[in-house]
């Protein structure tokens, strides 16, 4: 073999020359001139000693007293700020937003210090949360962001086929709303984005409450087909998103157990439980919800799929509408209650579990002899155990005997980050309940 030789002087050009013209990318070790230009001018968020230990096990959050305010001031942290994050020692952990008035004051984006949430970054994560979807679902309709576990907390985006709505709850996100919005219509090129951000968790963010079409066009009602059912969702006025797609696997579990019975849906909403229960074969539906707009769309949405006569709608608060359903003495084969969260802050525990329990033996009240009862609690609060013990216990109390024949959680567009339990807060149980 011969050797070719070339001046030292000529190999040493070359080499330069390919140094600065290397891109950023997983072969070169050296960060893009942008991104460490970007990277360096954050500031650091200092933790106390052994205060990286969550991180390093996997964690995301960075709470306020593990955080060395000697050396890095939360007051100095303006909000929604990035951060590089690092250890007490000065290593990087990551880049962070900053919430310096809240117990939580630092959430990560990314464990690589070199590279800020910017639309680089957030089309990134977008493809690799799409792709889980994508491997999920035959149809385009589903929670695409969840936050945390997707690695953009205070960002949750449902989509609606060619529709997407953005719920935005934290200040870092609200201040690159408009790379979200470009890095979502790169991704998914969609016919129109919405911004539906009139939600309480941003008052805790100091975020005004506004919703606007941020691209394309919106329709006031998008269609979905959730369990080959399909709905007429108002995203434009109507609740959180306009669906909530978290109880798809245990609508669809319901469904095996509803053919020629008689179904009652509290909390209702439009019809999600009781439409679908409908179209698999229960005899009579009643569905029962607060909002006028919420019965009216129940009735449309069984119109839609062909089961009018089946469907009937009751206005009314819950509470009322289950005491006279009692005293009118009416029963049914099977009740589901899926109410809003009754536990929305650790404070509100003893009176939420109240409120579940009470529902509960309302709802067991109306069953028949031999019926089953879904009861489900999307409260982060609710523990899974304690959910059951209410089951069980409003049985006990109603001398009727409980049998769990099923329990659900949340679907896969709902991914729970194993470090992160907050992820995990849906829960449905399926209890048959009968006279022993």
């Amino acid at each position: 073999m011969r050797l070719l030789a070339f001046p030292v002087g000529i190999i040493a050009v070359v080499w330069q020359a390919l140094q600065a013209t290397s891109s950023c990318n997983r072969y070169n070790p050296r960060p893009c001139c942008l991104h460490e230009a970007m990277a360096m001018n954050l500031p650091s968020l200092i933790l106390k000693p052994q205060a990286d230990r969550r991180l390093k096990l996997g964690h995301l959050w960075i709470y306020s007293n593990e955080v060395d305010t000697e050396r890095s001031p939360l007051k100095n942290f303006a909000m929604g700020q990035q951060v590089v994050v690092t250890s007490n020692a000065g290593k990087p952990l990551g880049i962070a937003l900053m919430n310096p008035n809240a117990l939580i004051c630092g959430r990560l984006v990314n464990r690589d210090p070199s590279h800020p949430l910017d639309k680089s970054l957030l089309v990134h994560r977008i493809k690799q949360a799409l792709s889980l979807r994508e491997l999920a679902f035959a149809e385009p309709y589903y929670r695409l962001i969840y936050g945390d576990s997707d690695l953009l907390p205070g960002l949750v985006v449902d989509r609606f086929g060619d529709y997407l709505v953005v719920q935005i709850a934290s200040a870092g996100m609200e201040q690159v709303k408009d790379a979200i919005v470009e890095a979502l219509v790169q991704v998914i090129k969609p016919a129109g984005v919405l911004l539906s951000n009139e939600h309480s968790a941003r008052v805790l963010e100091n975020l005004p409450e506004y919703t606007e079409v941020a691209y394309g066009e919106m329709p006031e009602v998008v269609a979905l087909v959730e369990n080959g059912v399909r709905f007429m969702a108002p995203v434009q006025g109507g609740q959180k998103t306009g669906w909530f797609y978290d109880h798809r696997v245990n609508r669809a579990q319901l469904q095996q157990y509803v053919a020629g019975k008689r179904v009652l849906d509290v909390f209702s909403y439009i019809g999600g439980w009781g439409v679908q229960a409908a179209v698999a074969g229960a005899q009579e539906v009643f569905c029962v919800d607060a909002s006028t707009a919420a019965t009216d769309a129940v009735l449309e949405n069984a119109s839609v799929n062909g089961v009018a006569d089946k469907v009937a709608a009751i206005q009314g608060k819950a509470i009322d509408v289950l005491k006279q359903l009692i005293a009118d003495q009416e029963r049914f084969d099977v009740v589901v209650l899926d109410p809003p969260a009754f536990i929305k802050k650790r404070k509100d525990q003893k009176a939420g579990e109240a409120a579940y329990r009470h529902i509960n033996e309302l709802g067991m009240r109306l069953l028949g002899r031999d019926g089953l009862l879904v009861s489900a609690s999307c409260s982060m609060h609710l523990a899974k155990d304690t959910l059951l013990d209410i089951v069980r216990a409003s049985g006990r109390h109603l001398d009727r005997h409980v049998q769990i024949i099923g329990q659900g959680g949340q679907g896969p567009d709902h991914p729970i980050h194993p470090a992160i339990p907050e992820t995990d807060y849906l829960k449905a149980v399926f209890a048959r309940v009968y006279l022993a």
